[in-house]
């Protein structure tokens, strides 16, 4: 299997896995959040590249949760308000940014980007063969 391959199916399972937290926790989704959540996903390992294999997983759960905190702010700017879907609003949450943003969410997202790293770490190691990591918590 190619680079490529296996990244477009670590790309989709992310998305659909994004998705699928969005229906369980309020009913429905929207396709720009198979994006965000492909996107998220693969950034997941990035993060993991760029710490370095030594780094914890506390502190990978810390940036995964900035970084997907970001990648929601951005579809948030584009989809909700250049592009007025209206996909969802935080406005109500508080803590939020414009509305697009908020810490009760930030913080969800450290939670789950736990399950999400060990998942992106095996599916490396399935379909790239790459060596699973060895991990620490602090």
């Amino acid at each position: 299997m190619s680079n490529i391959q296996a990244y477009l199916i670590m790309f989709f399972t992310g998305g659909f896995l994004y998705c699928a937290i969005e229906i369980l926790a309020r009913g429905y989704s929207h396709i720009s959040m198979l994006i965000a959540g492909g996107t998220c996903f693969l950034l997941v390992g990035a993060i993991q590249s760029i710490l370095g294999h030594s780094a914890s997983i506390l502190s990978q759960m810390f940036f995964c949760s900035i970084m997907i905190t970001s990648v929601e702010l951005l579809f948030g700017m584009v989809v909700n308000r250049q592009l007025h879907l209206n996909v969802w609003d935080y406005s109500g949450e508080q803590y939020n940014f414009q509305g697009q943003i908020c810490l009760l969410y930030s913080n969800l997202w450290f939670l789950l980007s736990c399950p999400m790293i060990f998942l992106h770490d095996y599916m490396e190691f399935l379909l790239l063969n790459i060596p699973l990591p060895h991990y620490r918590i602090f």
